[in-house]
């Protein structure tokens, strides 16, 4: 068998850029604690994204958990199915009941025509996905959210760097939660991080990342430990350096597929949210009726010839038995999440994906 083709990978640059870095964290002996190169990511993202304040975390999941306490978040939250299940998890972490409404059959993002009659007098947030990094109807979200005294917290882990008509949609809502994780278009190997419209919002994130902290007697309130390390937060300069061409090359890829799909009967691409508004982050296909295999035919096939695609999101979190016994969960209430779910596949897509492993995709879903 040909070597493997996997989802994704993480872009790793050359391991002699990353040693002056060890050599720094390990000559100023400071390892964790926001420390020069925690310090120097905060500020190097901010000017990146494009946003004001940002707090670094330890992993994405942490940073929605905290995201949550810090806005005091209770009672019911409107959310999306169709995400990875770490979007509710942390909810259920802060003692609040998932509320789900279906998604949009374009951008498979939070529908807005489908939230206000989810609202009850114990809603008290809405949390979207901006899903495979397109960007959610952030204007319509807005004035539902204005309309019934919400908050808006954004599971933003696919949209590093991503636009929207008025700059980085990352500056919408009152939080948005990215994820660093490996798998990511930027990564820290695991991090995540929260964008914050202020500094008194920061410090208070700061201090429950912190366990509370507020000096070195004082604590204010139940925190975690979420700090990011120095190693990770060193990797995450280094990793800026290459983000552009990353991106780049994540582009042609998409473009590519787009171009050698459109013509297999039964394949559909989701509608390219175009370069000025996406990441490239992910690559989805839907598997409608009138292609030969099944959705799950064709997973198997892609896997038997190495090639490792992956069902991004089956099954729904609704599906899950922590939450399928929730009125919002059952599918009839989701009809659109419950299709899409059933026939998606996320084929392999990041900048070391070479030309000769990609057309290995194509030609296996075009051949019959």
């Amino acid at each position: 068998m040909k070597n493997p083709i996997y989802v994704t990978q993480p872009y790793l640059p050359p391991l002699e850029e990353f040693m002056p870095y060890l050599e720094e964290i390990w000559a100023n002996k400071i390892l964790t604690n926001g420390g020069p190169f925690h310090q120097q990511l905060e500020q190097a993202l901010c000017d990146y994204l494009g946003v004001k304040h940002i707090c670094l975390f330890t992993n994405g999941t942490i940073a929605l958990v905290t995201a949550l306490q810090a806005l005091r978040i209770t009672g019911e939250v409107i959310t999306t199915p169709y995400s990875f299940v770490a979007t509710a998890h942390s909810l259920l972490w802060n003692g609040i009941k998932p509320v789900f409404v279906d998604v949009d059959p374009n951008t498979l993002n939070l529908d807005p025509a489908k939230i206000e009659t989810a609202i009850t007098p114990q809603t008290t947030a809405i949390m979207p996905v901006h899903c495979y990094g397109h960007p959610c109807d952030v204007d319509a979200i807005q004035k539902i959210a204005d309309n019934y005294n919400l908050r808006v917290i954004y599971d933003a882990a696919h949209a590093f760097g991503v636009q929207c008509h008025c700059g980085s949609v990352l500056n919408h809502g009152d939080l948005s939660v990215l994820s660093f994780h490996a798998t990511k278009v930027f990564n820290t190997f695991e991090g995540g991080a929260i964008i914050c419209p202020d500094a008194k919002t920061k410090l208070r994130i700061d201090q429950l990342k912190n366990f509370g902290f507020v000096d070195e007697t004082t604590v204010v309130a139940p925190g975690i430990n979420g700090k990011m390390s120095e190693i990770n937060a060193a990797f995450g300069m280094l990793q800026l350096k290459h983000i552009d061409a990353a991106l780049a090359r994540r582009k042609e890829i998409d473009a590519t597929y787009r171009e050698q799909l459109q013509g297999i009967k039964g394949i559909r691409c989701l509608k390219d949210a175009g370069e000025k508004v996406a990441n490239y982050s992910y690559f989805p296909i839907l598997v409608e009726a009138d292609y030969p295999l099944s959705r799950d035919d064709l997973y198997q096939k892609l896997k038997d010839h190495g090639i490792f695609a992956r069902r991004y999101f089956y099954p729904l979190i609704t599906d899950f038995p922590m939450y399928r016994g929730l009125p919002s969960a059952h599918r009839d209430n989701l009809p659109v999440a419950t299709v899409a779910a059933q026939k998606v596949i996320c084929l392999p897509i990041y900048p070391a994906l070479t030309q000769a492993d990609q057309q290995r995709v194509i030609d296996r879903i075009a051949e019959h």
